[in-house]
């Protein structure tokens, strides 16, 4: 970690500061860090999502967690939950292995209740950074019209070009899961879901349909490009999208999506903008046909594939300007492993 240039966390409004501690071994995740925030100044604020309740032994405050994250509070043989305890000198309960619930936090001073609270949000969503992506927010691409385009240009494709290094037909996207990536998210748990699925539709209500003017938004897929520099070895082609009428609306309504998902909590900010894209061509599907395009996703804990690319210099020149059709957008939150379905 650069000393100068820590890794900065933000909770509920506020930016703290990651301190290394050392590093800690999990079974089978070797590579996780066990840290947590220096003591907070303000300890005592604290936002409206959580209450302290005073009790006859003092104060308690629930914390809600995905069970997925019990371990990191815990630490390595208790290690981190009981340094947790000492320095805030509180007492923290937190579920059994394969248990639901929340992690309770009592003590009898106040403030250090809520520090104790702001820690365990402060590990939290560091861990959660560390999570491999569960659900996309996307806009699908699945309707019949779009999956015929796509499969001539598959066939195209194959027929021009499979001579070339590394052209194979694993290398192409399933037409059912053909989708504009708008973010991607990390959900551990049902309620977590639950609170994605709310928040989509409060955007529908507050901000899409007044963009759309409640009418679908009728965009195409004109010309392809590529990832990376070197058009003789690719990793990702994708299809580029632009609306019909010439518009920004699909690029402000995704803007916006990834802007309240960020303030939720639920996704984080990884670029200024959303690049929209359809991913085509991936070599992860090389190895792994219900692999996803991680280009923008979230490093997770599995670390970067193995990737054997292929040479779309000829895939280019004949192919540069395939328009695959005009579509009807419509957005969706789905699994990574799930087929985009009409909504």
């Amino acid at each position: 970690m650069e000393v100068l240039r820590p890794q900065l966390v933000k909770i509920e409004g506020r930016i703290y500061r990651k301190n290394f501690i050392q590093e800690q071994t999990y079974q089978h995740e070797d590579e996780d860090e066990d840290f947590y925030g220096e003591p907070m100044e303000c300890a005592e604020e604290l936002s409206d999502s959580c209450v302290v309740e005073q009790t006859e032994r003092g104060f308690q405050c629930a914390v809600a967690v995905p069970s997925p994250l019990f371990k990191y509070i815990i630490g390595k043989k208790g290690e981190t939950r009981k340094k947790l305890e000492m320095e805030t000198r509180t007492s923290i309960n937190i579920p059994k292995p394969g248990m639901e619930g929340e992690i309770v936090i009592t003590g009898q001073q106040r403030g250090g209740v809520i520090s104790a609270k702001t820690r365990i949000d402060v590990l939290v969503e560091s861990f959660r950074r560390k999570q491999p992506f569960t659900h996309f927010l996307s806009f699908s691409l699945n309707q019949p019209d779009v999956q015929e385009g796509f499969l001539k240009f598959q066939e195209k494709v194959l027929e021009k070009c499979s001579m070339d290094r590394g052209v194979s037909s694993c290398l192409f996207q399933n037409p059912a899961k053909l989708h504009l990536t708008v973010g991607t998210l990390v959900l551990l748990s049902d309620q977590e879901i639950q609170r994605a699925c709310e928040l989509l539709q409060q955007c529908k209500e507050e901000f899409i349909n007044k963009i759309a003017g409640g009418e679908p938004l009728l965009a195409e897929m004109l010309g392809i490009e590529y990832m990376n520099d070197d058009p003789s070895m690719m990793d990702v082609l994708y299809a580029k999208v632009h609306m019909r009428d010439g518009s920004d609306r699909l690029q402000l309504i995704a803007d916006q999506l990834v802007e309240r998902f960020v303030l939720s909590g639920l996704m984080m900010k990884e670029w200024d903008r959303v690049k929209l894209h359809a991913t085509v061509m991936n070599t992860l599907f090389r190895k792994d046909p219900t692999a996803e395009d991680r280009n923008s996703a979230p490093a997770g804990k599995s670390g970067p594939r193995e990737r054997e690319s292929f040479d779309g210099r000829n895939i280019l020149k004949p192919l540069s300007c395939t328009r695959f059709v005009v579509f009807k957008g419509n957005y969706v939150c789905r699994r990574k492993d799930e087929d985009c379905e009409k909504r």
